[in-house]
């Protein structure tokens, strides 16, 4: 597979990741999406990507998160 052809492909992937994403979310409040998304391994920066926040918001809601148990 060529670079070019592996570079589109990628893209695609992720489109189809962040669509699925967003549709499993879809509905829940933000630290419900964000708790779902981190338990199905997603990183910080990525979860920030799908619901459309920063990654820092992410981490910071995680840790409250923890700190609840």
């Amino acid at each position: 597979m060529e670079e070019k052809q592996f570079g589109e492909l990628s893209k695609r992937l992720d489109m189809i990741i962040k669509l699925l994403a967003v549709q499993t979310v879809g509905g829940k409040s933000g630290r419900e999406s964000i708790k779902l998304l981190a338990d199905s391994g997603f990183s910080p920066k990525d979860i920030a990507s799908f619901i459309g926040t920063t990654p820092h918001t992410v981490s910071v809601a995680l840790h409250k998160m923890k700190g609840r148990k």
